[in-house]
């Protein structure tokens, strides 16, 4: 299996191993079965074409995945050896052309397109002349060229796409790196600004405390109790930095949301009230309610479309999400039950609607205090994300 692991500098080590190109590589092998079909169908004696038959299979498989193992520069030494193993099954096998089809199709991967047309009317010719010079059907110099060019151009088309698909992974992956590090950056300062000049000062006044500790223990006790005192103080400030930075909201959620689909292919919807206010622990909690559900869809519900939506009406918050997915969520499973547990610590309810194969969709009810407020000008009128990709399993 070592032969077939895709190197760095092939074709599917370059693409990181689409799904689909390895689905196609394999499929396009089955077209080999009119290898023996076709003569036995024919009635050819066994003797004439099975033994090369045979023999020809695992060259031209081996040469076959190469083209997507393999170093790319070597793919037209790869096609080149896939024709020859073509030609030379052809004289004994009427259906070896097959070889030769195929041949053309993946000579499309060549590192140049130059060199790629140049082997298409090099196959071309050389399947005119064979079929002249043995009689068989001219038409098949006609098949070979219009595969290699149809099918060429097909694979070219994909491959470009797969590309633009692979770098854009690759700048999302480098942006989350980057923002990541500057959040540490920023976290970094913070708490060097929070606690360096607390520190020093717990430093100072141990130290005197130290010192008066024998000479004036009254005073070492004021110290120490003056330590005791910054030291609270400064505990409180961390806790509070903390639970700031832990705390979710629902748009930083949506955004993220949009991000995660858009990357795993589902189209996704996601809409909130503009100046939409709520007290930070039922924005956190439901937050982190919307973020279950999204990672649900992206692990489990296999959708192509998905949305969520946000609204607030008689002192009651309501979110639903929703995809087209494979439904059959169960009620206390993927994370359900700690839905439901954060909901109802809001005093809330979560409903759940996912027959099998019709997708799901969740409705989340809680209760919000007078502190939650939608301006009136703004509350019928919703923000509407960039659709993307998801699904609410």
């Amino acid at each position: 299996m070592r032969w077939f692991a895709p190197r760095p500098d092939s074709l599917l080590g370059q693409l990181r191993s689409p799904l689909y190109m390895r689905w196609q590589a394999g499929l396009s092998l089955f077209a080999m079965v009119a290898l023996f079909q076709g003569p036995a169908s024919l009635h050819r004696e066994l003797g004439t074409w099975l033994a090369p038959t045979l023999l020809a299979v695992p060259v031209f498989v081996y040469l076959y995945s190469r083209v997507y193992v393999g170093p790319r520069r070597r793919v037209d030494w790869y096609v080149a050896g896939m024709v020859a193993t073509g030609l030379a099954l052809w004289a004994c096998n009427p259906f070896g052309f097959i070889l030769l089809i195929l041949a053309s199709v993946v000579a499309a991967f060549s590192p140049s397109w130059r060199r790629w047309l140049a082997s298409v009317a090099v196959m071309g010719a050389l399947t005119l002349a064979k079929a002249w010079a043995f009689g068989d059907p001219l038409s098949i110099a006609l098949w070979v060229v219009m595969s290699g060019l149809f099918g060429g151009f097909s694979n070219i088309a994909y491959m470009h796409s797969a590309r633009k698909d692979a770098e854009l992974r690759l700048s999302q992956t480098e942006v989350r790196r980057l923002a990541t590090l500057a959040e540490r950056e920023r976290i970094g300062r913070d708490l060097h600004d929070l606690l360096g000049h607390t520190l020093s000062l717990v430093a100072l006044k141990s130290e005197l405390a130290k010192r008066l500790a024998l000479a004036e223990p009254a005073r070492a006790q004021r110290e120490m109790a003056e330590v005791e005192r910054v030291a609270r103080h400064a505990l409180a400030e961390v806790r509070a930095a903390v639970t700031g930075m832990r705390r979710s909201d629902l748009g930083a959620e949506l955004t993220s949301a949009r991000l995660m689909l858009e990357a795993s292919g589902v189209a996704f919807e996601g809409s909130l009230p503009d100046g939409l206010a709520l007290p930070d622990s039922v924005e956190a909690s439901v937050a982190l309610v919307l973020r279950e559900a999204i990672t649900n869809i992206h692990r489990h519900a296999r959708a192509t479309q998905a949305s969520a939506s946000v609204s607030f009406e008689d002192e009651m918050l309501q979110m639903h999400i929703s995809d087209n997915g494979r439904g059959g969520l169960a009620a206390h499973g993927n994370g359900v039950s700690g839905m439901r547990e954060r909901v109802r610590a809001l005093g809330g309810t979560l409903a759940i609607d996912s027959p099998p194969r019709h997708g799901t969709r969740l409705s989340i009810r809680v209760p919000v205090t007078a502190q939650a407020s939608v301006p009136a000008e703004s509350s019928a009128k919703e923000s509407s994300l960039v659709p993307a990709a998801g699904s609410a399993a």
